[in-house]
């Protein structure tokens, strides 16, 4: 008779493959490295557009004279009270109307709010009321924007209101005298009223506001 015993199988080793579970120590080192790269990817960004904006506003400066370069460093400087080389409301005001820019109070404190940074204590035992001040590299960023913007035409009307005194909407004799003492130019009189006649296109003796921007604009 055959033997009724079963042929011996092979073990299966149920209890090491089979049952082991998935290693997950490697997912929250995923996860943060993920992170980490974001918040770099993130940080390049910021300082590439940083860079941009730099070089924007260094062509921007560029197209400037220096004179008018120099005139937005002056109009600071003068304006800077404290001289800690930054400008609060009343100081900003003062200064861009200087150069020509007589703001409402809404748009300068859209100035402030937009390129400004709040005041540091100084005193840590009293109470601190932070005011928005207005550092000269901002300062030079917005007065640059502005005056590239301008009409030429309205830098010539500023110049021709200051040779025009009274306002008589001409530039006589008179004004041209009173400039040239005040600039110390030594012109005779006879070379003052040639200026006149030369570019008095109507014959009435003085430069009207037109014929003056027409001398500025040949």
């Amino acid at each position: 008779m055959a033997s009724s015993a079963h042929p011996a199988f092979p073990s299966r080793g149920y209890g090491t493959s089979l049952g082991k579970l998935p290693d997950r120590s490697m997912g929250p080192t995923f996860g943060a490295s993920t992170s980490q790269q974001q918040r770099e990817t993130q940080r390049l960004e910021r300082e590439r557009e940083r860079l941009e904006k730099e070089r924007l506003e260094r062509e921007e400066q560029n197209q400037l004279s220096e004179e008018q370069r120099e005139e937005i460093k002056e109009a600071f400087m003068l304006f800077d009270l404290d001289k800690d080389q930054k400008i609060d409301y009343h100081e900003l005001k003062v200064a861009m109307k200087a150069l020509g820019f007589d703001l409402p109070k809404a748009e300068i404190l859209s100035i402030l709010q937009t390129h400004g940074s709040p005041s540091e204590p100084t005193n840590p035992n009293t109470p601190h009321h932070p005011r928005l001040l207005l550092p000269f590299n901002q300062f030079q960023t917005v007065m640059t924007q502005r005056i590239l913007a301008r009409d030429p035409r309205d830098e010539i009307l500023r110049a021709f209101e200051l040779f025009d005194e009274g306002g008589k909407g001409k530039i006589n004799l008179n004004d041209l005298r009173r400039v040239a003492r005040e600039l110390g130019e030594g012109l005779e009189e006879e070379e003052l009223a040639a200026m006149i006649d030369e570019f008095d296109l109507d014959g009435d003796g003085a430069i009207n506001r037109e014929e003056f921007l027409g001398i500025c604009l040949q």
